[in-house]
């Protein structure tokens, strides 16, 4: 029990290190890949998000989602990669190779669907090498490039202000 206050206590302080070595880079480069992170035990609109993907313009071979489970139970074959927080290690070692797979990716966008403040989640994003990160508004607003004030039962709101601030920053392609 101590150990866990420990391990906790360690990813936390690699977390902040990570976000204050943060260098955001403003580009005008199209959205041509994008990586999505979920929390399953917040939603299940995994289909939601692939028609996002759609609406976006992106090729289902340059989308890569993944689902976060704070427990073991939950149907993992539903997703593409499924993790928890036995995939974490100290000081932020990731011990799963899916989820180091797609932390490698780099992304032109990633989404952060999540509201709970958990702090795997928030590593991710934050480890994550994608260009400009969306999200959701977190406690921590370092997380990401664009915060879009919504609830997670909200997704249509969600996936309308997406698509216009996109357009604004001319990030989605004209085909």
């Amino acid at each position: 029990m101590i150990l866990k206050g420990f391990k906790e206590k360690s990813n936390k302080k690699y977390l902040n290190k990570l976000l204050s070595k943060r260098q955001v880079s403003v580009t005008d480069s199209k959205i041509e890949s994008l990586g999505i992170i979920l929390n399953i035990d917040e939603t299940d609109g995994f289909e939601k998000l692939r028609g996002l993907a759609t609406c976006l313009k992106i090729r289902p071979n340059k989308l890569k989602i993944i689902a976060f489970s704070s427990s073991k139970t939950n149907d993992s074959n539903a997703w593409e990669a499924c993790f928890n927080p036995k995939d974490f290690g100290w000081k932020g070692a990731i011990k799963n190779i899916d989820l180091q797979s797609f932390l490698d990716i780099k992304f032109d966008a990633l989404i952060s669907f999540y509201e709970k403040d958990v702090l795997e989640l928030k590593t991710l994003t934050a480890m994550s090498k994608a260009k400009f990160k969306v999200g959701l508004l977190q406690v921590d607003e370092r997380l990401n490039d664009l915060i879009i004030k919504t609830s997670i039962n909200e997704f249509n709101v969600f996936k309308k202000e997406l698509f216009k601030y996109l357009t604004i920053l001319n990030k989605i392609k004209n085909e």
